[in-house]
């Protein structure tokens, strides 16, 4: 019998992922920065960083470099997000 540890799937880095286009937004999945006093005080630190991949608005698309773990952020800050008449398919208003 063998022991094998258990395989976690890890995602490359999206091919949108550029330094230049960063956040300081905590990582929900490997939360990376609790240990950094910076971080902490609510500071921009040099390692917590997340790569702004897009957003539409006030919603921001990232990637994780520690763990690449990709999700949505919410905001509330600035241009919120509002969907045109009949995007869901339904019927548009006359």
């Amino acid at each position: 019998m063998s022991s094998r540890s258990a395989a976690v799937a890890v995602l490359p880095l999206d091919p949108q992922a550029d330094i230049g286009r960063r956040a300081w937004v905590t990582c929900p999945n490997c939360q990376d920065h609790r240990e950094c006093a910076t971080c902490a005080q609510g500071g921009r630190c040099r390692e917590h960083w997340r790569y702004l991949l897009t957003n539409t608005g006030s919603l921001l698309h990232l990637q994780c470099p520690s763990c690449t773990h990709v999700w949505d952020h919410e905001t509330g800050f600035g241009a919120t997000r509002t969907r045109r008449p009949g995007a869901d398919g339904g019927p548009r208003p006359r």
